[in-house]
């Protein structure tokens, strides 16, 4: 449960990294330093930075970099590889056209999922049966992205054997039939910087995304140096800014492993809220599930909450799909 925490704990997860397919890692003490701030930073806020990560910083860059310049494009290029229910909810979609409880968000974006062959979850998977709308201009777009979507994939999964050690299960919980072939999301998302009105000084500016959690496993952050936009709620509801630290990923929990942890682990509450004259991009990785996972809580994690069942039980594409389809004007 989430806690009062003022700040996002740094992680360097180095460690983990080098011993993460070691049947005996849990027993290294540089690991077990690492399952332990990872369960604390789990714990108490939901978020954690990761440095030690192994991405390189020049690719890191370069996708924010390429991310900026297609949102530089005009509008009639951008819309090329407009996004709709035809195309799979895949594709550009305009500022306002992302609804988060209701309320337009202030950002556009570029929404890639996981390919999926048709037919291969039957009707679960319908809406989402479609090929990625990557854009032409800049021309090494689709290749740096797939790149760059490969070694997240990666790199959350050596993450996660660390979350299920951390919970006192196996570090293979989260393989198999519940996230062995896992599942993606990628959103490349513009936010418009504000500009002062009237000679004011202050700038206003309405909410980027509003308050949300993520549906999946983990999430892998990658913002724009010296733009602090991000927020994250505590438990007073205070809001708690995820000051950008070159370098790093700002990971969080998502609704699943919530469910699979039988709330010992918190998907916190986030927001974005772009105060600079700069546009800021954010390019956010969600590793998720087995598409047609059922998700219950994890037997370990009911024993360790009183033998309780907290949850119930979700099939991760389902709560995908309804999420989806409610979630953009088209």
């Amino acid at each position: 449960m989430a806690t009062d925490f003022k700040s996002i704990p740094l992680i360097d997860i180095s460690p983990l990294l080098a011993k993460w397919d070691d049947p005996n890692m849990a027993e290294d003490k540089g690991v077990a330093e690492v399952i332990r701030k990872l369960d604390k930073a789990c714990r108490e806020a939901g978020f954690f930075y990761v440095k030690g990560h192994g991405i390189p910083d020049s690719l890191i860059k370069e996708v924010r970099n390429v991310t900026h310049r297609f949102f530089s494009l005009p509008y009639e290029e951008k819309i090329k590889i407009k996004m709709s229910a035809a195309t799979g909810y895949r594709g550009y979609q305009w500022i306002g056209e992302n609804i988060t409880k209701g309320i337009p968000d202030i950002h556009e974006a570029i929404d890639c999922y996981r390919e999926m062959e048709q037919g291969v979850y039957g009707a679960l998977s319908k809406p989402l049966e479609a090929s990625n709308e990557w854009p032409i201009n800049p021309p090494n777009f689709k290749r740096l992205m797939e790149e760059y979507i490969s070694l997240c994939t990666d790199l959350s999964r050596k993450i996660m054997r660390g979350i299920a050690l951390a919970l006192s299960g196996s570090a293979y919980e989260f393989e198999g039939e519940r996230a062995g072939d896992p599942f993606w999301v990628l959103r490349l998302i513009g936010y418009p910087g504000v500009s002062c009105a009237n000679g004011e000084d202050k700038p206003t500016n309405d909410i980027g995304c509003g308050a949300h959690t993520d549906y999946g496993l983990l999430t892998l952050v990658n913002q724009d140096d010296g733009i602090t936009a991000l927020e994250v709620r505590n438990l007073s509801g205070e809001w708690i800014s995820a000051v950008p630290i070159p370098g790093t990923f700002v990971c969080n929990i998502g609704d699943m492993l919530k469910i699979l942890s039988n709330g010992i682990y918190e998907s916190t509450l986030h927001r974005v809220t772009n105060n600079s004259p700069k546009y800021r991009v954010c390019v956010a990785y969600f590793y998720e599930p087995n598409f047609d996972a059922a998700i219950e809580p994890l037997d370990i994690c009911i024993q360790r909450t009183g033998g309780t069942k907290k949850f119930e039980g979700a099939v991760y594409g389902k709560h995908l799909v309804s999420k989806v389809q409610t979630n953009f004007v088209t």
